[in-house]
């Protein structure tokens, strides 16, 4: 048992029992303070905790952490390249301090002014600085639905899709926090019916409902990842929506894959979970048929039970369900993916993301995108203000949720949220 995921734990600082961070949980992000300088920061409940503050009270100095300044700096990428080991102790070392049989910082007042904030007196940043992202393709519901609306619907995926994690790289400088919004793109696009392409806004803007985890440790180039050992470079996950413009997609994307259609926004939720938190989750992935080649051949549970939601909320209008999904489904893991990305000799660097790809079950409320819901707008969604899309229309804002929750414990992500604006003229 890993200490700071005992489900017995009781922190001093109260948790509404729905909420996604209990004292087991101890996610990291970047918050500003009171108009301060960016620092890391975790939360229990409703509370953002300042842990520049604890470090200058001197309450991780028994972690032998050679340079006590990660707890200052603006993103978290030197705390994140301590390693696994300094991950698991500091994890441990908040969930000492904030356990309620535990008065060492509980009684100093002074302490706990300095370092403790509501949630809504603090402004979530961008938690890392994100050098490379790589973009997978990994659920094979979502795989064989966009088979069978752009290929052959008896040959829906492609022949090397069970053999390799499908993958590519994307544009790390337009992925940002929850809460920024983002302009509708415009790019070219061609009607099946007409002689040429043209070009304006899209029209067919969609949500694509993913996790990313985000690695702990650099290599050389020539290095290689092993399956086995590729969790331990990898630190934690946030929420990821892979904005899309489909209609722009399906024209560029022979043969280089996408590009305008996929770099104008990718929103991530501001809390990275730490995979450690996540292991009383693991469960068993779906069975790979036909066998995988040895090097990407993998033993015991390496998948997660996370249930994601997403919601669409009218500017004028309630939020409106219309995926509810499991992280579980994922046909490629993310040990496989990180082995894969690397086998070539590709080298990782502390902070890269990897987003998993467009997460769908098996049903149609299920489905993690706009395209596959309504078919690509052939079976239109009823919001609850009586309009209906076909994707997403200005103005509207999407909304995805993810938690883990097993035997009264629960631990959660937050929210990814973003405003689609109209475009920029």
């Amino acid at each position: 048992m890993i200490r700071a995921n005992d489900p017995s734990l009781r922190s001093w600082i109260p948790v509404n029992p729905d909420s996604d961070f209990p004292i087991q949980n101890i996610p990291f992000g970047i918050a500003k303070i009171k108009n301060n300088k960016p620092r890391p920061v975790t939360r229990i409940g409703d509370t953002v905790i300042d842990l520049s503050v604890l470090c200058d009270f001197e309450y991780f100095n028994n972690l032998e952490i050679k340079d006590l300044s990660v707890f200052h700096a603006p993103v978290l990428n030197d705390l994140v390249g301590l390693g696994k080991t300094y991950w698991s102790a500091i994890r441990n070392r908040i969930s000492e301090l904030f356990d309620l049989e535990n008065e060492e910082l509980q009684a100093l007042e002074e302490a706990k002014n300095l370092a403790l904030f509501h949630k809504d007196e603090v402004e979530m940043m961008m938690p890392v600085k994100v050098g490379d992202y790589t973009d997978f393709y990994s659920s094979i519901e979502h795989a064989t639905n966009v088979g069978k609306m752009f290929r052959d619907p008896e040959n829906a995926l492609l022949p090397n899709w069970r053999h390799i994690p499908i993958g590519y790289h994307g544009r790390s400088s337009s992925i940002v926090v929850s809460g920024t919004g983002i302009h509708r793109p415009k790019g070219q696009t061609k009607n099946p019916d007409a002689n040429s392409p043209e070009f304006g806004p899209t029209k067919m803007l969609d949500f694509e409902l993913e996790m990313a985890f985000i690695t702990g440790k650099k290599t050389n180039l020539g290095e290689h990842i092993p399956v086995e050992g590729a969790e331990d470079a990898i630190f934690g996950l946030v929420l990821f929506n892979d904005l899309s413009a489909r209609d722009i997609q399906s024209w560029e994307y022979v043969p280089l894959g996408p590009f305008l259609s996929k770099s104008f926004g990718s929103v991530i939720s501001p809390w990275i979970v730490t995979l450690e938190a996540l292991e009383p989750f693991r469960v068993e992935g779906p069975v790979q048929d036909p066998p995988v080649l040895p090097y990407l051949q993998v033993s015991g549970k390496k998948n997660f039970d996370i249930n994601l939601e997403v919601f669409i909320k009218p500017e004028k209008g309630k939020e409106n369900r219309v995926s509810h999904t499991n992280f579980k489904y994922m046909y490629w893991n993310m040990a496989q993916q990180l082995a894969h990305q690397t086998v070539n000799g590709c080298n990782i660097n502390i902070g890269d993301m990897y987003a998993s790809g467009t997460i769908s079950g098996s049903t149609p409320d299920s489905y993690g995108s706009m395209l596959e819901i309504t078919w690509r707008g052939r079976k239109p969604v009823k919001m609850d203000d009586g309009t209906k899309r076909k994707f997403i229309n200005d103005n509207d804002t999407v909304i995805m949720r993810g938690y883990s929750g097993t035997d009264g414990l629960r631990v959660g992500f937050g929210e990814s949220v973003v405003k689609i604006l109209p475009v920029v003229k």
